[in-house]
């Protein structure tokens, strides 16, 4: 399978893989990710995903998953929005998964959504298991991106839908600038200020500028084999929702 620029991204400038820097980096700053993720977004990432998350309305699924679920965010606005039967939400990080935890029992779901550790290069559930899927956010974190996309497509329901969240690069010359500012100096000196790591974030920007965007991940998810591919930008196109479809047998 082919490898991409950010797949070699790594946080720290440890010889361990990607996947488990990716891990230890999670779980030190979990404790705070919400706090500091609502504080850099002002809030806009909610917005972004109540839009994806409407966008898996009309297929009604009942079986929903929710890769790289991280603290949860999108599998509780799934379940309020769309009220599946269960959402199953994986992250490689135990410390997000445990916040998350928390925030699924205070939100009394717990017989609805269903956090557990995982990987998205090797899924444990079997073929053709979930009636839609969904990553905000996780992509640019996988450390094989179409093995990543592949064994999505593996545990999706012919037919069933999957929408991605993620960074993009701006294309208008005076946002780009503001973002690459913010993104680039900004967002890790915050963190620095509220005593988080800021080499994370510092690895969430380089990871983001490196993570093929908008066209270029459509034609990844074609290469993979999805259908009905597509991509909308959000906010002046500092983020996009992508979209594709598993192909009926």
């Amino acid at each position: 399978m082919a490898r991409y620029a950010h797949d070699e991204i790594k946080p720290f400038s440890e010889d361990a893989s990607k996947k488990e820097q990716v891990r230890e980096m999670f779980d030190r700053i979990a404790g705070r990710y919400d706090f500091m993720n609502r504080i850099l977004s002002a809030r806009i990432d909610v917005l972004w995903r109540r839009k994806a998350i409407r966008m898996l309305a009309p297929d009604k699924p009942q079986l929903l998953l929710d890769m790289a679920t991280g603290t949860g965010d999108m599998a509780l606005m799934a379940a309020r929005m769309l009220q599946p039967a269960r959402i199953v939400g994986v992250d490689l990080s135990e410390g997000m998964l445990a916040v998350g935890r928390k925030k699924v029992d205070a939100a009394k779901l717990g017989t609805q959504i269903e956090l557990v550790a995982g990987d998205s290069e090797t899924i444990n559930f079997a073929d053709n298991t979930f009636d839609a899927g969904m990553v905000a956010f996780g992509v640019r974190n996988f450390e094989n991106l179409e093995k990543g996309l592949s064994e999505l497509l593996r545990v999706l329901k012919p037919g069933a839908r999957l929408l991605v969240l993620e960074f993009s690069r701006p294309q208008l010359p005076v946002v780009k600038q503001f973002y690459g500012w913010y993104m680039g100096w900004l967002a890790p000196q915050m963190a620095k200020w509220f005593n988080q790591n800021k080499k994370a974030y510092q690895y969430l920007n380089a990871s983001a500028n490196a993570f093929p965007d908008r066209q270029h991940f459509v034609d990844i998810l074609n290469n993979v084999g999805y259908i009905d591919t597509s991509f909308k930008p959000l906010s002046l196109g500092i983020c996009c929702i992508y979209a594709g479809r598993k192909r009926q047998d």
